[in-house]
């Protein structure tokens, strides 16, 4: 069994050797194997060379698969990018911040290898692990834009925004996606939705969020975006 750990990036030259690092001395649960697949979403700054240096130090220790864009295409373009190139089992989204702890990948990765779950989404909201206390707006659009996807999917998840969500491989593979930016979240969510008899589970993970003098880069265009594709995805399709 083989976990795919895809990491988008644009603009993390001062997080990305460390999130890799934090990846590379992570052990899952069961024997499982990993790889990482990271997508360079053409990045501005040093970016790259922060993760060729770390490929170059850990070649032997990980399994790294590299792709780049040859344009700044948005989240979701690289997260489809690193799909078509995951070979695991399983696929989960790791951000290339320092925001979500790769440790807790067990957490979710658990479900799924008890056999009673397709999905797992890692809620931010809910459990008794740490939660940096950061914008009182944003956890409201969150929580909003959650409510309105879970009246429309007949869901109750506390996180549809969240970034950790892990899928078995051959579900995530058999769903077309099309949201290039962060509107990747409610249209994944409302098209597994759709697919019979699936098995979707929530555990309580952390959240170290950053501030935007710290590099965050989500913003309240996005979540209008969001609600648009909750629409989209939900009513339109």
């Amino acid at each position: 069994m083989k976990l795919s750990v895809i990491v988008p990036a644009y603009n993390e030259e001062k997080t990305i050797y460390g999130i890799l690092e934090r990846l590379f001395k992570v052990s899952l649960i069961g024997g499982v194997e990993k790889e990482v697949v990271v997508v360079n979403d053409c990045s501005t700054d040093h970016t790259e060379a922060q993760l060729q240096t770390f490929i170059d130090e850990k070649r032997s220790g990980m399994h790294i698969i590299h792709a780049s864009h040859s344009a700044n295409k948005g989240k979701g373009a690289a997260i489809r990018t690193g799909i078509e190139k995951a070979t695991g089992d399983f696929i989960i989204v790791q951000d290339a911040d320092l925001e979500y702890d790769p440790n807790e990948i067990n957490i979710l990765l658990k479900p799924v290898l008890d056999e009673v779950a397709d999905v797992v989404y890692g809620s931010r909201f809910m459990g008794g692990r740490p939660h940096r206390i950061l914008f009182f707006w944003h956890s409201i659009g969150n929580k909003f834009l959650t409510f309105v996807s879970n009246a429309f999917t007949n869901l109750n998840l506390t996180d549809m925004e969240t970034c950790y969500k892990l899928f078995r491989a051959d579900i995530l593979k058999s769903i077309k996606l099309k949201e290039n930016r962060f509107g990747f979240e409610p249209e994944v969510t409302a098209k597994i939705a759709r697919v019979k008899n699936i098995r979707i589970y929530e555990v309580g993970i952390s959240y170290y969020g950053r501030t935007y003098e710290e590099g965050k880069k989500i913003n309240w265009k996005d979540g209008f975006r969001a609600l648009w594709c909750i629409f989209k995805y939900n009513i339109f399709r």
